[in-house]
């Protein structure tokens, strides 16, 4: 079952960002990953408006999706993120329906 990783992204420094845009699809992609949604316009239908950055991952299986969030490369890749900005990640199970 698929499983999906969900950012809600608050950029802080944009220059330093890029370097976290730059690294992480590598290693995203090395564990099956790949993106649905990067960013763009968000459109607000009710609640609260999303000022933030939006990213959805798809990944083929959980395990996948946990072995990319502890990996070497990503580990990496954060480090570029920290301090570039805030951010909140979910994981969770695709629907099985």
């Amino acid at each position: 079952m698929p499983a999906y990783l969900i950012a809600r992204v608050h950029v802080t420094d944009p220059v330093r960002y890029k370097e976290y845009t730059a690294l992480s699809p590598a290693a995203i992609a090395k564990h099956g990953g790949r993106f649905l949604v990067r960013g763009g316009p968000v459109t607000t239908l009710e609640g609260p408006a999303e000022n933030d950055r939006v990213v959805v991952i798809e990944f083929p299986t959980m395990a996948q999706a946990k072995a990319f969030w502890t990996s070497p490369d990503y580990e990496h890749a954060k480090t570029k993120r920290k301090g570039a900005a805030d951010a909140q990640f979910i994981l969770m199970d695709g629907f099985g329906g």
